[in-house]
């Protein structure tokens, strides 16, 4: 657990950025042998692009860095709970293990909404950890969409 919350520490410096470009503040780093090969916040707006989620960007620079587009040895840190297209990317990619922060209750594919992550009707079954330092990333959601709402 302590390695799992030094992980989503530096996925929730990754959040960070995301909240200081404007962007919703959800960061994600992948770990494959205790090294972390990929890093990413959310850039929709910056990259124009609404498949820009971290865990879709992470995903790449993943698979660029390990040379295969199969993350099988890896597991993946996100501040937010995985939404139904990076739960697609997740098990495209056969990534090992997933671990996040706070609970999606719109859009959660790992069980909020949907449990795409732990269907086993796919061709791929990871395990999954929810919840690791959720107050922490659930409170730069919240003050994210509160300083939104104010200045609209």
């Amino acid at each position: 657990m302590r390695e799992d919350e030094g992980y989503m520490g530096e996925a929730l410096v990754e959040a960070r950025l995301a909240a200081q470009e404007g962007e919703v503040p959800v960061g994600c780093v992948i770990v494959r042998g205790g090294v972390v090969i990929a890093r990413a916040h959310n850039q929709t707006k910056r990259l124009r692009d609404p498949t820009a989620h971290a865990e879709m960007i992470a995903i790449t620079q993943a698979a660029d860095a390990c040379g295969y587009e199969r993350l099988e040895d890896c597991t993946l840190y996100v501040t937010a709970e995985p939404c139904v297209m990076c739960a697609g990317a997740i098990i495209l990619a056969r990534i090992k293990r997933v671990v996040f922060g706070c609970a999606e209750p719109k859009f959660g594919a790992a069980g909020s909404v949907y449990s795409i992550l732990q269907n086993g009707r796919l061709n791929h079954s990871l395990e999954v950890t929810g919840g690791v330092r959720a107050e922490e990333a659930a409170a730069l959601l919240k003050h994210f969409f509160i300083k939104r709402r104010q200045r609209s």
